[in-house]
């Protein structure tokens, strides 16, 4: 069991964590990696992400971080819905697409896209396709953190998992 400390706020800085000890410490963490894209009112957009995770499957929901200086941050926020594409091993040249700053157009350009269930962009040879509302966001420094209802999901029965650690793509 770790005991709650009363006296730190999970909000406030910490003086005692170095920002770049905490980055190297991150990179050890293996983490699956997604492209997480939009459409709606506000337009098409997407993000490489590795911060999602499942919350609860009662009701079904997941956990999305969202840089608010990413180029899709005002889309994702004005459209409400996300399509967590999680990606196959074969797929890291789109993740290091949808990862940089590469132009919105030319990120969707490097995939074939369907439009699923839920009318999201869904990647075409992704593992699962998750698609979502955005219910709840919260700041976290320079992030948002979305809790997002699953609505539709598409998933394939076979595949090795992309997987991004010590700062490089991997297949699992």
């Amino acid at each position: 069991m770790i005991a709650a400390s009363a006296s730190v706020d999970p909000l406030v800085p910490n003086e005692g964590a170095d920002r770049l000890a905490f980055r190297d410490a991150m990179a050890r963490l293996g983490a699956a990696v997604s492209i997480v894209t939009t459409d709606g009112p506000a337009g098409r957009a997407g993000f490489a992400a590795t911060a999602v995770c499942s919350v609860t499957d009662d009701p079904p929901t997941l956990l999305v971080c969202l840089n608010r200086g990413s180029s899709a941050h005002p889309a994702v926020r004005r459209n409400g819905r996300i399509c967590v594409n999680v990606l196959a091993g074969e797929q890291a040249g789109i993740a290091r697409v949808f990862g940089g700053r590469t132009p919105m157009a030319e990120r969707f350009a490097a995939g074939t896209w369907g439009g699923g269930g839920f009318g999201l962009p869904e990647l075409d040879g992704a593992l699962a396709s998750i698609g979502c509302e955005v219910q709840t966001v919260t700041q976290a420094g320079t992030h948002d953190v979305l809790f997002c209802r699953v609505v539709s999901i598409r998933s394939r029965g076979d595949g090795d998992a992309l997987i991004y650690l010590d700062r490089a793509y991997r297949t699992l």
